[in-house]
């Protein structure tokens, strides 16, 4: 029992101090509960409010993807320079050590392969398995003008409300299909609905004409996917124009796994990510970090 004889009256209030309560800076999160904004704060670093995740949910879709033939072996070296992990449940429960402390942006819907349409999905982690998993956020494909329209946006509405309840934040991914033309007239539109629709945080493609309207548009941060693989330096220029013009950060996969040297570049996209570094710069690292990694294994 505590000594309430010796109690001293002695303590500093510090009443000449108002009371502070701590902002929270990333956009469009300020009015979020606590265990909202904890999460979101291991997605997006505090330091700067930017994000490098590492997609390498491919095979939810297309099966084994080219540089995720075994995630076991290409994605754990990968794992220390990054933000957050986005991948599935069965990716992270075989082949990803419970030791690891990123942040899991868990994909949460699916139901379909590129043999088929590809937004007809459905919800197909619920919100218990996503809290046994311990996931940080929960990710969503939306299909904006796409066939299945409205059921995506359904599946974007139930992942929201069962997030909510447990302080989980949702990610929307917006989905393009091939017939549509990834402008900032359809950006705009598909990243506004996501989040009006009540997403925390949104990912979407880059373009080149009008993003930063796109970015401005969306009271959610932005991520924006690296698409199909490009050659280094052009990925690279991508993401420095799309942090330049607004976006919160990339989710980068095939532009990193399928890089000669992926230790090397997820460096490089550190640097642009984190470090304001200009695109060629990051590209000189590239190489370089490449060129020594080479001769350390040819020593």
């Amino acid at each position: 029992m505590a000594d309430i004889d010796n109690l001293q009256d002695g303590k500093n209030f510090h009443c000449d101090v108002p009371h502070t309560n701590p902002p929270f800076a990333l956009k469009g999160s300020g009015s979020l509960d606590w265990g909202m904004k904890n999460r979101l704060a291991r997605v997006f670093d505090p330091a700067d409010g930017h994000t490098l995740m590492l997609a390498i949910d491919h095979g939810y879709f297309q099966g084994p993807t080219t540089g995720l033939e075994r995630i076991d072996i290409v994605i754990p070296p990968l794992i220390p320079f990054a933000d957050a992990l986005m991948l599935t449940r069965g990716a992270l429960r075989s082949s990803i050590s419970a030791e690891m402390q990123k942040a899991i942006v868990l994909r949460s819907t699916g139901g379909q392969s590129i043999l088929k349409e590809l937004s007809n999905e459905l919800v197909a982690v619920d919100i218990d398995d996503a809290l046994r998993l311990n996931a940080t956020a929960l990710a969503v494909q939306v299909y904006i003008g796409g066939v299945h329209e409205h059921e995506s946006i359904r599946n974007l509405s139930a992942v929201t409300n069962a997030g909510n309840r447990y302080g989980i934040p949702t990610l929307a991914v917006t989905g393009v299909g091939k017939e549509m033309a990834r402008d900032a007239r359809y950006l705009g539109l598909a990243t506004r609905i996501c989040a009006e629709m009540g997403a925390h945080f949104v990912k979407t493609y880059y373009c080149e004409t009008g993003f930063e309207r796109v970015a401005a548009g969306c009271p959610v941060p932005l991520v924006i996917a690296g698409g199909k693989k490009l050659p280094e330096l052009e990925a690279l220029q991508m993401a420095r124009r799309a942090i330049e013009e607004g976006a919160a950060g990339v989710d980068m996969g095939r532009n990193i796994f399928q890089c000669d040297d992926p230790i090397a570049m997820i460096h490089a996209v550190r640097s642009v990510v984190h470090d304001s570094q200009t695109a060629q710069r990051a590209h000189e690292l590239y190489l370089s970090l490449k060129a020594d990694r080479r001769s350390e294994v040819n020593a």
